[in-house]
C-alpha cells in the first residue's frame, strides 16, 4: 500500500508518515521544500531502517506547485492508494496568496481540494483507495459567509482557521457522494488537542502528543474496520457528529461550485 501525507515533515504528519512507514506502507512524504523532506526521512529510516520512501516537495500557497507536483506524483506513483491531507498553517493576520487567495483558506482548504481532484482518478483505478481529511474541532465555531471567505469584510486567525476545517468536512461528504461506489472512501477527523507549533501559535497552548495526534489519521488508512465506511467525521477512531451547519447540503453544494470555479476546475469527475 501506497501513502501520501501531506504536511508530513513535523508534528502529527511526521508522527503519521512514520507509524504508516512502520507498518510497511510505502510513504510518500511532503513538505515546503526538498531539505525539510530530506531530514523527515533520515529521521524515519533511522528508527525503520527498512522504511519504504519517496517525497514530493511543494509549497501550498502556490497552485501551480500543487499543480507541478500532482503531476510528478502520477507520474511516479500511479499506485497511489491513500491520500492523507494533513497539511495545515495558522496566520494571526491576513496575508493573500499569490494566487488572490487569503492564506489558510488556500493552504488549509483550496490547495488539498486541488490535489484530491488531480489525484482522485488514480486512487479509483486501483479499485480501491482511501482518502482521509485532516480537519478539527474548531469548525464547530464556524459560521459559512461566502463573502467571506477570503477576509474580505473582517479577518480573524480563529475564525480563518475555524472555516478552512468546516470546509474540510463538507467537502468531505459532497466528494464521498460524488465518487459513491467507486472503491475509494472519504472521511475527516478532528486530530485531538495537540501539542503542535500551530496549537501554540493560534492559541497558545499545548497539549497530547504528537503521536496520540496520529492515532485517528493511521486508523483510518490502515484499519479494516473502516474498508467500506465513507463520508463520516472520525474523533478518537470512532464517527462522531459534525456540527449542524456542515451538514447541509445545499451549502455543500454550493461551496463544491465554488470551489471549482477558484480551482478552474471545469467539472468533476473528469
Amino acid at each position: 500500500m501506497k501513502a501520501l501525507v501531506t504536511g508530513s515533515t513535523d508534528g502529527i504528519g511526521f508522527a503519521t508518515a512514520e507509524k504508516l512507514a512502520a507498518k510497511g506502507y510505502f510513504v510518500l512524504l511532503h513538505g515546503r521544500n526538498e531539505k525539510r523532506c530530506d531530514e523527515a526521512a533520515e529521521k524515519i529510516k533511522s528508527k525503520n531502517p527498512g522504511a519504504i520512501l519517496d517525497f514530493i516537495a511543494a509549497d501550498l500557497s502556490e497552485l501551480k506547485k500543487v499543480e507541478a507536483a500532482s503531476e510528478i506524483i502520477l507520474k511516479k506513483h500511479p499506485d497511489l492508494n491513500i491520500l492523507i491531507n494533513n497539511a495545515g498553517v495558522f496566520f494571526s493576520d491576513r496575508e493573500i496568496t499569490e494566487d488572490g487567495f487569503e492564506s489558510t483558506f488556500q493552504i488549509n482548504y483550496l490547495s488539498h481540494v486541488l490535489l484530491t481532484l488531480n489525484l482522485t482518478n488514480a486512487l479509483i483505478k486501483q479499485g480501491r483507495g482511501r482518502i482521509i481529511n485532516v480537519s478539527s474541532m474548531t469548525h464547530a465555531w464556524a459560521k459559512l459567509d461566502f463573502e467571506n471567505l477570503n477576509g474580505e469584510k473582517h479577518y480573524s486567525g480563529e475564525e480563518a482557521y475555524a472555516v478552512s476545517k468546516l470546509c474540510n468536512i463538507m467537502f468531505t461528504y459532497k466528494l464521498s457522494r460524488v465518487i459513491a461506489g467507486s472503491g475509494v472512501t472519504v472521511n475527516a477527523l478532528h486530530p485531538g488537542v495537540i501539542n503542535t507549533k500551530l496549537l501554540s501559535k493560534g492559541w497558545g497552548i499545548g497539549g497530547a502528543p504528537v503521536s496520540a495526534g496520529s492515532e485517528t489519521s493511521v486508523y483510518l488508512a490502515a484499519s479494516e474496520e473502516v474498508e467500506n465506511i465513507t463520508g463520516k467525521y472520525f474523533v478518537d477512531k470512532k464517527p462522531a457528529a459534525s456540527s449542524k451547519i456542515s451538514y447541509d447540503k445545499e451549502l455543500q453544494e454550493e461551496l463544491w461550485n465554488l470551489t471549482l470555479k477558484m480551482l478552474n476546475v471545469k467539472k468533476f469527475p473528469f
